[in-house]
């Protein structure tokens, strides 16, 4: 029996097992396409930023079909870019590995902050701000009050109950209107914290921004924590829970990393 021409055959293919097996055997040798710049891979790169961005406008599950129907990539071009961002971390897929979204290293070289929490301040050690970002509301060396900030939220939440009062007033000065105020207010928000592995606020530090944040837990209190940073309007239940599952996720990898370097 001929065997069908690759195009064919993913576009024939249903079951997702079929699917792996004829990417699998058409990208075993990469052929390069008519007008494709082999010896810089100018057209790859194109396509790559083309399907990123494809994918940042539109943060929900994507399957194979849609993504083909928006770039227009010939599908066996789509399978090889999908792979090779899915296995460098840049997209994920479900668990029937037939629909697609932006992953954790998308996600970490978005709005990304690094900081450490001193005094009841938490001070920016790092921070890689979006191209698209109108929030800059971060710099490194910049300090925000600890209770105001997804960040400090989560490094606070490490202290004990005694630790936590010696360091905050009873009373707390606002930021904008939806800055909690009062100690009360924060030791509930840190038990939330606690319970799901990290912390959010939304326009408490700053307005139109809202920030999810999880400790690195290479210390004992931690000290240090990652956050990512969002409009406002995007912040929807669901996503806040997407995020901080990855970041948690990636926190938890840094943490590995530097205790396996000594580092304490």
């Amino acid at each position: 029996m001929p065997r069908r021409a690759p195009e064919a055959a993913l576009a024939a293919a249903e079951d997702p097992a079929e699917i792996h097996a004829i990417h699998d055997e058409t990208t075993q040798v990469a052929p390069v396409e008519a007008g494709e710049e082999s010896s810089s891979g100018v057209k790859s790169a194109r396509r790559t930023i083309d399907l990123l961005e494809t994918f940042a406008a539109n943060p929900a599950w994507t399957s194979l079909a849609d993504l083909h129907a928006r770039t227009g990539f010939p599908r066996s071009s789509l399978h090889g870019l999908l792979r090779t961002l899915r296995d460098a971390g840049w997209i994920e897929t479900d668990t029937g590995g037939t629909r697609f979204r932006l992953g954790v290293r998308a996600l970490i070289c978005g709005t990304a902050h690094y900081a450490r929490l001193s005094a009841g301040q938490v001070v920016y050690l790092e921070t890689r701000e979006s191209r698209h970002s109108h929030h800059l509301v971060s710099r490194v060396g910049r300090t925000l009050p600890a209770y105001a900030t997804s960040l400090g939220k989560a490094l606070l939440s490490e202290l004990t109950e005694d630790e936590l009062t010696t360091m905050l007033p009873a009373q707390l000065p606002p930021l904008t209107e939806n800055t909690i105020t009062t100690r009360d207010m924060l030791r509930d928000q840190l038990g939330a914290v606690r319970e799901r592995g990290f912390a959010f606020e939304h326009e408490e530090g700053t307005h139109g921004v809202a920030c999810v944040a999880a400790v690195i837990p290479y210390r004992i209190p931690a000290t240090d924590a990652l956050s990512v940073s969002m409009p406002a309007g995007q912040a929807t239940e669901a996503e806040v829970q997407r995020i901080g599952e990855l970041l948690a996720g990636v926190a938890d990898e840094l943490s590995s990393r530097l205790r396996r370097a000594g580092i304490r």
